[in-house]
């Protein structure tokens, strides 16, 4: 695929679905939303390590897409 067909990173992993957490955006295929990932990360100084620690079905490239 060239760059021009490229998705953004963030738009693999991010989706917003209506019916889903209300149609916040989500991590793709789970219910966690950006904003809690946001507060972990940005607010409560967790590192993406630590937060898939907890959420194993995340990947670091998850956690780093939610925050970008």
């Amino acid at each position: 695929m060239d760059a021009e067909h490229e998705q953004p990173v963030a738009v693999i992993h991010v989706e917003s679905k209506p019916g889903v957490c209300g149609g916040k955006p989500c991590v793709a295929g789970t219910r966690i939303r950006v904003w809690d990932i946001h507060v972990w990360h940005d607010l409560q100084g967790r590192t993406a390590e630590e937060i898939v620690a907890d959420f194993p079905q995340l990947s670091v490239a998850d956690v780093y897409a939610a925050v970008a």
